[in-house]
């Protein structure tokens, strides 16, 4: 029990942070593009609190921890009226891109932080260092994954903006079936495969590469000696 409440321990703070403030990152992005409606409703705000779904936030992430299974989780979604984006393209870019580059900068701050370990006392050194490098882990994770460009993720609606109106507006229309072909395609296919000895881990093809290149680019970067 004492490990699990260590090895929790030293996920919950960076979870609930990369979640809930990707998702504060659209309501900033929105109101800053023309839309209050996640100001009106309390929701522009770094509190992590006003952005927590207790289930996706808390009880999922944690129970996928404790059994060893892939992270997974989600913030209450941010109400965004892309009607009144101005411009409306640019705008919709913006807010979709609001949350992953939060995600990238507190990736970049997780490693900055590793110059402080040596500066806490030496019991508190281990606990320090294991939630920054699993802040830069979960970060990087939910801004790849969130880039996938697949509506209604992040990626999808900004390729939606970039793309000439015909063809964006095409994309949108699979935003209501995208999630279930992402849960699909990268959660439940490759568990079905698994069953009848087969290797289809798309997930590990899209995100996994994407994520080691920038964490290496950001430790050899920033981090004390570059390593």
């Amino acid at each position: 029990m004492n490990d699990l409440l260590a090895g929790l321990s030293v996920w919950a703070l960076p979870v609930l942070l990369a979640i809930t403030l990707h998702e504060a990152a659209h309501g900033f992005a929105a109101e800053a593009m023309g839309d209050d409606t996640a100001r009106r409703l309390g929701r522009v705000s770094l509190n992590p609190l006003r952005h927590v779904d207790p289930f996706g936030t808390i009880i999922l992430p944690g129970l996928l921890l404790a059994a060893g299974g892939i992270l997974f989780g989600w913030a209450k979604p941010v109400p965004v009226d892309f009607s009144r984006l101005r411009p409306l393209r640019f705008g919709m870019i913006v807010v979709a891109a609001a949350g992953p580059a939060i995600n990238l900068l507190l990736a970049a701050l997780a490693v900055l932080g590793f110059w402080l370990v040596p500066l806490v006392p030496e019991a508190g050194q281990g606990w320090l260092f294991d939630n920054l490098r699993n802040a830069l882990f979960i970060n990087l994770l939910l801004a790849v994954f969130n880039m996938l460009p697949i509506p209604p993720l992040d990626g999808g609606r900004v390729l939606t903006g970039l793309l000439p109106p015909a063809l964006g507006w095409r994309l949108a229309k699979l935003e209501r079936f995208g999630l279930l072909l992402v849960l699909l395609g990268l959660f439940v296919l490759p568990l079905l495969a698994e069953q009848i000895g087969l290797t289809f881990d798309p997930l590990g093809a899209l995100v996994d590469g994407p994520v080691d290149t920038l964490a290496r680019l950001l430790v050899q970067t920033l981090a004390p000696g570059g390593a």
